[in-house]
């Protein structure tokens, strides 16, 4: 008999083979760990990459956001008050947190409007009104070039901000609820925090009012279904908004989760 080639009652056969199995088994667990090491790599690079552009895209926020508020806290207390409205509309806890990272991008395309128009104390004119409404879409415009979801969402919610519930908004003049949510929920954050804090050309709203304006905007500017769960909680979301404002946590606090 072949010495190299053993017979299927050779004795040498099942010991070879039994080796052969447990080197090929060695050799896989090898192969799985390091796909696992691998992928958790890539996660992680994954993950700096993400952080370092929104970092960046966050600061380019605060520059767009300091033509008009010299604080800039306006965008943090967003992302805040964003993700406790969503939570109150009984959105899961991971879409509340991308809003609460999205929502302070709203405006980014705030940076391109000249400071004659974004800084004019009185009325704009309708040439002027017009060049303000461009950075709706300008926003969206620099947000959307990523697949990455957050970027999405907030070029998603930057772009619709401004639509109104009852179809009167800008750019496109969506009605109901073909705004996305994320664009109606930053909206009524957007218009309660914007009248609670000094603005260039009027000062702070009491809250009492502030809250008697939303209410009459529902079902126009507003959807009311979001309207109503802010009112339902309104005083647990101005508690945040003026702690944020007393605490001042930083863009990295927002971004924690990703």
């Amino acid at each position: 008999m072949n010495a190299e080639c053993p017979g299927p009652d050779c004795p040498l056969r099942d010991g070879q083979m039994r080796q052969f199995d447990e080197e090929a088994g060695a050799q896989m667990e090898c192969f799985v760990q390091d796909f696992r090491r691998m992928y958790r790599e890539r996660n992680e690079a994954l993950r700096e990459v993400t952080r370092a552009h929104q970092a960046g895209l966050l600061q380019l926020s605060l520059a767009a956001e300091k033509k008009d508020d010299d604080t800039g806290v306006h965008i943090v207390r967003m992302g805040y008050l964003a993700e406790a409205l969503a939570l109150c509309l009984g959105q899961s806890p991971a879409y509340a947190r991308m809003l609460r990272q999205a929502a302070p991008m709203h405006d980014i395309g705030k940076i391109g409007i000249p400071d004659s128009v974004l800084k004019k104390p009185g009325p704009l004119t309708d040439e002027e009104r017009q060049v303000m409404n461009t950075h709706a879409a300008m926003g969206a415009e620099i947000l959307g070039r990523s697949h990455i979801p957050v970027f999405l969402m907030a070029s998603e919610l930057a772009l619709t901000h401004h639509e109104r519930y009852d179809g009167t908004g800008y750019p496109a003049g969506l009605v109901g609820d073909a705004i996305p949510l994320s664009g109606r929920i930053t909206a009524v954050v957007d218009f309660f925090d914007a009248l609670t804090m000094d603005r260039v050309y009027r000062p702070a709203f009491t809250v009492e009012r502030a809250l008697s304006m939303l209410v009459a905007e529902s079902g126009a500017a507003f959807d009311p279904m979001v309207v109503n769960a802010f009112l339902a909680h309104a005083e647990e979301i101005d508690a945040l908004r003026c702690r944020i404002t007393r605490e001042r946590p930083s863009f990295e606090a927002l971004i924690d989760s990703l």
